[in-house]
């Protein structure tokens, strides 16, 4: 018999912090903290799980590019009359503060664009600092398919993001980088 309490005490700050890097709102992190347990307690009930820690940060990864694709879809459909910009503590200068929020917000979007195994891949890789070892483990791929869809969503971010970066719009006006 699984014990949760001890399963959401060990597990939850790292499924907390999977989903809250994604999210960046208290509320959407929240309800996919639930859903992450929720689901690995699905999945328990099945199969046994050998790494708790793997399998919540895979769900928790894919909860929260769940989110982002529905937040995605709402903004889309309401257009919101006003943009919130939330000032990053680590920059001294407002502007910069602004671009790297604005950056952030535009990289969020684009992983909600991206087919679901590729965010999965880059989020698990590039922003959990997972191996290609740990990452082919997490999603039951091979070593090689991993780095083929990191590659993949690097390329698509890059391109959906081309726009939002002020060197490249620099450059294209044929200002300095």
């Amino acid at each position: 018999m699984v014990d949760w309490s001890q399963i959401v005490q060990q597990h939850g700050p790292l499924v907390w912090t999977t989903v809250y890097r994604l999210l960046r709102h208290d509320a959407d992190a929240a309800d996919c903290f639930q859903r992450t347990f929720l689901s690995a307690l699905m999945l328990s009930r099945t199969q046994t799980i050998r790494n708790w820690p793997g399998l919540l940060q895979r769900l928790g990864t894919a909860r929260a590019l769940e989110s982002l694709r529905h937040r995605l879809r709402q903004t889309q459909r309401l257009r919101p009359l006003f943009v919130e910009v939330a000032m990053s503590s680590h920059t001294s200068e407002p502007d910069q503060a602004a671009a790297i929020s604005e950056l952030s917000d535009h990289l969020r979007e684009a992983l909600a664009q991206l087919d679901a195994r590729q965010a999965q891949v880059f989020c698990l890789i590039c922003l959990d600092d997972l191996s290609y070892t740990e990452t082919a483990d997490q999603l039951g791929l091979t070593v090689n398919h991993v780095g083929v869809l990191l590659n993949r969503a690097r390329l698509g971010l890059r391109e959906r993001l081309r726009g939002h970066d002020p060197a490249i719009v620099r450059r294209s006006e044929g200002g300095e980088p």
